[in-house]
This record gives structure tokens, sequence and C-alpha cells, in this order.
């Protein structure tokens, strides 16, 4: 029956009405569209399993896997690029918190204007477009393989949409939270449920060395693919970037006080590196199983599982896919709430003020199906899925640069924001296209620098310089246009940094609006490293430093696993 036998399809079902009725029970508690867009009331724990379950999700260990199968051992890094910015996220998310934000727009408005505001909603409504789309093209891809092609990948999305929709507009990020902390230990037991048994059938890493000729399928950091200039770029990159996906605030700020989404945060993603493990060693122990056989990279581990899971226990290959449903589903609802958040927070209620609350409620209920159909559109556009994470990558940057700045140079101004993202977005076009990848392999030492990458004969800028293209674009441009524009307003830039110095260490009841201190809240002390400067670069508190410590601790221990793996 479509692949699968009836106790597999058994199981999908009761994990399918479990977790619906779960978030639609969720639905209760929204009273307004604060409860939907941002309800503060969740622990440590359940934020950990809402970072973790938001930030993973099938089409990753489809992207790593397939780069794997092409690449060797160094495909991880598809995943990787937030390794070396994990350890920062203990201290990005008080800074979140702090703002006591519904949206990473009111963040911008704040400290800027609410054009600023109104650019970074249009970009991240995109960006979540093009996430919830290359999930639900890779989840399709694992799915139509685990049920040898009987379930088609457009079936398969079409499938999984009604599904996170239907509860998630239901009952929000609450709804979402909750899911999440199910969903997310499925998604770990989907992570290693194919790694043993498929390890067995190469004959472990041994086999896996006699089967690969290429010693450099083993290596973490292959010369000819992902090396260590390519790792340290896409990290650079990455960690400009994270503070402006839409989603994150949620992992940082949906907590009774900032040090759940402290925790939550760190745990949550360091958890998501470890099961980036298991994906990247399936991916390799696959190139030995289907040796000398012609795969699609991206159907490879639902190949596997379409292999392996029926021979193991019955009704594991349903436990699979109702684990492939869980992880995008517990990341499609959070990203389908940010986007609908942004639309009627910062776009909609503004040219439309003075409506009732429960309008609002319903207007982002419409708008977050109106972002999911949109995405289900681009994964059918979407020709693979290594391809769509590329993309994705060089979209949070583009504001990541404006966000940074602000924050640490009072100096930086409205324009400079704008003209920052505005140069990043073209320096990212023209460094797409062929006729600049023409006029730079034509540089001296260009070969040598390896600028200049070719597919099929037609030349194109290799990923991390085009990264470092635009990131520098975006900030040479916004230090020079702040230099040159009328400063922000002195009070305006006061509040902001008024509020980012103002711990929350105890639940606060909700200002009426975002971005306001409650009463009594009493901000630190100004304590940075240049305090006759402009430069707002804070001196880390006791806590910041040891969790950042534990952050790296854990970053440089799963990677001298994995190179321990690699030589052993």
């Amino acid at each position: 029956m479509l692949g699968i036998s009836v106790i597999d399809i058994l199981v999908l079902l009761v994990y399918l009405v479990g977790v619906t009725l779960l978030g639609i029970f969720a639905m209760k508690k929204i009273k307004g569209v604060s409860d939907f867009i941002m309800p503060r009331r969740f622990g440590k724990w359940m934020l950990m399993m809402h970072a973790f379950g938001s930030g993973t999700h099938s089409d990753q260990a489809v992207g790593v896997a397939s780069k794997t199968y092409t690449s060797g051992l160094s495909g991880i890094w598809y995943q990787w690029l937030y390794l070396f910015g994990t350890p920062f996220y203990w201290l990005i998310a008080p800074v979140l918190r702090r703002f006591r934000a519904l949206t990473t727009a009111d963040i911008f408005e704040l400290r800027f204007n609410r054009s600023v505001a109104v650019l970074y909603s249009i970009i991240s409504i995109a960006m979540m477009i093009t996430t919830i789309g290359l999930m639900l093209k890779g989840s399709g891809a694992v799915i139509s393989g685990a049920s040898g092609g009987a379930i088609s990948s457009d079936v398969a999305i079409i499938f999984m949409t009604v599904l996170f929709v239907a509860y998630g507009t239901a009952g929000g990020l609450g709804a979402a939270i909750v899911t999440d902390f199910v969903q997310g230990i499925l998604t770990i037991v989907f992570s290693f449920l194919l790694l043993p048994s498929v390890l067995s059938a190469v004959g472990g890493l041994e086999g896996m060395r006699v089967t690969i000729a290429n010693t450099e399928m083993f290596s973490l950091a292959a010369p000819a693919g992902i090396g260590a200039f390519y790792i340290a770029i896409i990290s650079i990159n990455a960690l400009v970037g994270i503070v402006t996906q839409p989603h994150i605030l949620a992992n940082c700020a949906a907590g009774k006080t900032e040090r759940e989404g402290q925790f939550g945060f760190m745990a949550g993603s360091l958890a998501k590196r470890f099961c980036t493990v298991a994906w990247a060693l399936t991916g390799l122990a696959g190139v030995a199983y289907f040796a000398g056989k012609d795969v699609d990279p991206d159907h490879l581990y639902g190949m596997l599982a379409n292999e392996f899971l029926p021979k193991m226990l019955p009704g594991a290959l349903g436990l699979f896919i109702a684990t492939l449903l869980a992880s995008v589903m517990s990341s499609c609802d959070s990203f389908m709430i940010a986007a609908s958040a942004l639309f009627t927070k910062n776009i909609y209620r503004q040219s439309q003020p003075g409506k009732t609350d429960r309008h609002y409620l319903w207007v982002a209920r419409i708008a977050s199906v109106s972002v999911v159909v949109l995405g289900v559109l681009y994964a059918y556009w979407l020709s693979g899925v290594i391809q769509g994470l590329e993309i994705l990558w060089k979209i949070g940057p583009m504001m990541g640069i404006a966000f940074w700045m602000g924050l640490f140079w009072r100096r930086t101004t409205p324009a400079a924001a704008w003209a920052s993202t505005l140069s990043a977005l073209l320096a990212w076009w023209i460094g797409s296209q062929n006729f600049f990848a023409n006029w730079v392999s034509k540089i001296p030492g260009a070969d040598a620098l390896r600028l200049v990458t070719y597919a099929d004969g037609s030349p194109s800028i290799d990923l991390p310089w085009q990264m470092i293209l635009y990131l520098s674009a975006g900030l040479i441009v916004g230090v020079v246009v702040s230099l040159f524009t009328q400063r922000s307003n002195p009070e305006k830039v006061e509040r902001f940094y008024t509020l980012q110095r103002t711990p929350v260490l105890e639940p606060e009841v909700n200002a009426p609006e975002p971005c306001t201190l409650p009463q009594g809240a009493r901000p630190l002390p100004r304590r940075v490293f240049f305090p006759n400067s402009e430069l707002e670069i804070p001196i880390p508190s006791k806590r910041s430093i040891v969790g950042f410590s534990i952050g790296w601790i854990c970053v440089i221990s799963i990677i001298l696993v994995v190179y321990w793996i690699s030589k052993s």
C-alpha cells in the first residue's frame, strides 16, 4: 500500500493524529495576536527542544547526506556552517530577549525607523518562503525515496503542508513550541535510526575504507572541495545572518526570562550539531553501499531507509516517515508564524491601525496560509536541495550587516541600513552573473585563489568569494554612508541601548507596546570596552564568559570526535 506496509501506515497515522491534537490543544491559550506571535511562558527545556526542532529538519539530513555522497565527510559542513557560531548564541540570546520585541522588525524600527523595519520584513518573509520551500523539497525527496517511489515528492509536499498549517494556524507559536518538544525527540530518533544498519552492511568504517578508494572522502576539510577557507567564510557568513532569521527571536524570547532562551538556544543548537554527525556518516556509508550504482544524491537518505528499515522491525519505516514529518512540521510551523507576524505586525497593522485584536489575529492566520502557499510553489520550482540551501545562506546576512552595525556602533544611521542592505543585494546579484565570473577568471592568480569554479563549462564565482563580496560591500557602504548622513535621534538610540542593558531575570507583564520597559525595570550601568567612543561593545558578565567557554568546549569536542572517526 503506497510502497509501505499496513503496520507502517498505522504507526504513521497514530503519530499524525496525536501531534495534530496536541497542536490544536494549544489554541485554548490564544487570547490575542500577541499570544499567537510571541507567548512568553515557556521553560528552558521546552525552548531547548524548540530551538532544536525549529532549526532541525529532514531537508538538512538530505543536504548533508547528498553533499557527503558527492564530496565526502567534508559535506558535514553544509550544516556545520553554524558550528563555530554556536557558542555566540549564549551571548546573543539575552540581547534579543531584552528588547522585549514581538518581531525582529520591531528591533529594526527601534534602532532605525519604520522604513527599515518594512525592508527587513519584506526580505525576511521572502527568506521564510524560501526556507519552507527548501524544507518541503528535501522532505518530499526523502519520503519518495523511503516509499520506493510509490509516493511522489509532489504528493508528499502537499500532505505535509496540510498537516502543519492545520495546527499552526490554530495555536500559533505556542502550538509550535509544544509540538516541537515531541517532534524534537522523534527527530533525534530519525537522525540515528538508519546509521547502525547501514554501517553494519558495509563492514563499518574499515569496510567503507576498503570500498571507497578516494581517501579525500574521509577528510573533514577536503582540499578539492569544502576546505578550511570555505569553512571559515561560511561560518562568518552564518554568524552575521543568524540574528536576522525571523524565527530566532522566538528561540530567545519565548521564555519566562532571558535565561530560558539563553540555555535553550545554545543547548538545542548543540544537539543539532550532534545529529549532523549521524547524517554525514550515513551519507558516507551510502557511498560504499551503492558503489558503482547511479544514485540521485537527494534521494540517498530515503533509498537507504527503504532498503534497511522494513527488515529491522515492523513499523520501523512508518516511524521513520513520521519522524520526517515531525522534523519538517516542527520547523515549518515556526517559520510560518514568524513570517505571518512580520506581515501582520509590521506591515498590515501599520497601514490599517485601530482594528480589533481579533481582526489582527485572523489576518495573522490568513497570512500564515499565504506564506505557505508561496513556499509550496517555490518547492516545485526548486531544482535541487543543495541549490536551495546555498540560496538560503545568502539571504539572512543581507540585513545582518545592518543589525550588527546598529548594535555595536552608535553612529550607524537609517540611511546606512538601507544602503548596506541594498549594496549587499546588488553585490550578490553581480557575483552570481556569468559576465562577472568571466571577468574575474582573467585576473592573475584567479586559479590559485580558486576565485572561479566551472560547472558544465560555465564559470561562476566560488561560494566563499561570493560571500566575501557581498559582506564586504555591505559593511564598507554602511560605514561610509553612516559617516556622511544625518545622525539618528539621540533619544531613540539611547532607548535602544537602555533596553539592551536591562536584564529580564524575572517574568514580566508585557508592556502595551513592544520594545518598552515595564514599570520598575532598572537598566544596568554602561560597561563597554571603549567607553569614550561611539562603539558599544559590552564587557561580558561572568555568566556570559562561563557559558561561552562551555559552548566552545562542546564544539571542539564534537569536532575531535568526528576527526577521530575519520582517522579510525
